[in-house]
């Protein structure tokens, strides 16, 4: 069976609701409940994954992938059908349950944005940052609040978002939980970056409030989670899409929801956020112009240069601090000291 419902997230100063709407496929069913529909499993019914996207409102391409998987469920052709009626029939070989929300955070979907407007939320403008939230908290405590019962009640989660078209396509998972490992073998990107926590974590994880993150707050409840990085935001990418729907499939049957196998992952595992090449200055930065994503890169090697605009001098010549594969490059070539250049992710084996 499939079932979909409008979810009230939180309210704005004016009373005005923040809408976003919950899909479920299989065995399970949306029922109503003090607050709004509510995730309803039967005991026998087989495994949960939840699947969100567009928790940061430029990232699209992870909506796009929940609309193609809805299409592939339904029997719908794209043609109008990713609004067929609740009830319509699932594919047969559905053995569990699929929960959806392609737009996460509709606040900053409509503002195009990573983050959401300081006026609505100062505290937690980045709702990546607060889970498993605060039904009395920030606006945006308060929206992932709403969301997690949804997540908190899966067997396994997968948290959608898409990085610049200069960033490598991967699949962020938390180092040392073989649950997670698995499942992000099983989306299939060729590059795993696996991610440290607690006292195994560097600096910039207390820095950057990452044990905040969507995934991090639902691996540490048990619930295997992973957070592909598919390729471009701001534009539907039909490579990116398709990526993300062989990646869904293949979590659905890693987690037994759909029939069969994942296809085997023959790929590479890297530390996560520890390779960044920074900006020592603020100017102009000129990569090297055979830089490309995916290119193995050693300790020492020119990346780039950051010079000054106006005197033409030479500020800084980036190189590698690691042996490594180029997983971004930033290529808007104004920037400020601080920022990041090159992304360098580092093999490890696990």
């Amino acid at each position: 069976m499939y079932d979909s419902r409008e979810l009230v997230l939180a309210r704005l100063p004016s009373g005005v609701p923040i809408r976003t709407t919950v899909h479920v496929y299989g065995e399970g069913s949306l029922v109503e409940g003090e607050e709004g529909p509510e995730l309803d499993v039967p005991d026998d019914g087989g495994p949960v994954v939840y699947a969100q996207a567009a928790q940061h409102g430029r990232e699209v391409n992870g909506a796009a992938v929940l609309r193609r998987l809805h299409e592939r469920l339904t029997g719908g052709d794209g043609e109008g059908d990713a609004d067929a009626g609740n009830g319509d029939a699932v594919d047969d070989d559905v053995r569990g349950t699929l929960v959806s929300v392609p737009v996460a955070d509709p606040l900053t979907f409509d503002h195009v944005s990573y983050t959401t407007p300081e006026s609505l939320d100062s505290i937690n403008a980045n709702m990546n940052r607060c889970w498993p939230g605060d039904s009395d908290g920030t606006l945006h405590e308060r929206m992932a609040a709403r969301l997690w019962p949804f997540a908190s009640a899966a067997d396994a989660v997968v948290d959608l978002h898409t990085g610049s078209p200069t960033m490598l396509t991967h699949t962020v998972y938390m180092r040392g939980d073989e649950a997670c490992r698995g499942l992000a073998e099983a989306f299939g990107t060729d590059l795993l970056l696996a991610e440290a926590a607690g006292d195994d974590a560097d600096t910039e994880w207390a820095e950057r409030n990452f044990g905040g993150k969507f995934r991090v707050a639902a691996t540490r409840e048990g619930i295997p989670t992973i957070t592909p990085e598919l390729a471009h935001s701001r534009e539907i990418v039909e490579e990116a899409v398709e990526t993300g729907v062989d990646g869904m499939v293949g979590v659905l049957r890693h987690e037994g929801v759909l029939a069969g196998d994942p296809d085997p992952w023959e790929g590479t595992v890297a530390r996560n956020h520890l390779g960044r090449v920074t900006a020592a200055d603020s100017g102009l930065f000129r990569a090297e112009p055979d830089l490309a994503i995916g290119d193995e890169v050693t300790d020492g090697e020119r990346l780039g240069e950051v010079y000054d605009p106006a005197t033409f001098e030479t500020l800084q010549v980036a190189e590698a601090d690691r042996d490594g594969i180029v997983y971004s490059v930033a290529r808007e070539s104004t920037v400020t000291a601080g920022a990041t250049l090159v992304g360098v992710a580092e093999r490890i084996e696990e």
